[in-house]
């Protein structure tokens, strides 16, 4: 993992961390890697998983069709290209 240093860091922001991580029951510098991770993966994004469950439920798939998909998928290992 990545250590991080942040230099000049006015103290009211300081104290305004040490409170909130309080406040939440984590240490300082936890609090703060939730913060960050939070920032730049906000809870609101859009998971790619999450994306295409819905697009098939509003296609209206089923189980039953991802299984009939699968059976009529070619599962024979695929034949090397030959160059010239």
């Amino acid at each position: 993992m990545a250590n991080l240093t942040v230099r000049n860091l006015p103290d009211d922001v300081h104290r305004a961390l040490r409170l909130r991580a309080a406040q939440n029951g984590r240490s300082t510098e936890a609090e703060i890697r939730v913060i960050l991770e939070n920032s730049v993966f906000p809870p609101e994004r859009l998971r790619l998983g999450t994306a295409l469950a819905q697009l098939g439920r509003g296609a209206g798939l089923t189980n039953r069709d991802v299984e009939a998909l699968e059976a009529l998928r070619d599962t024979k290992p695929a034949k090397p290209m030959r160059l010239a």
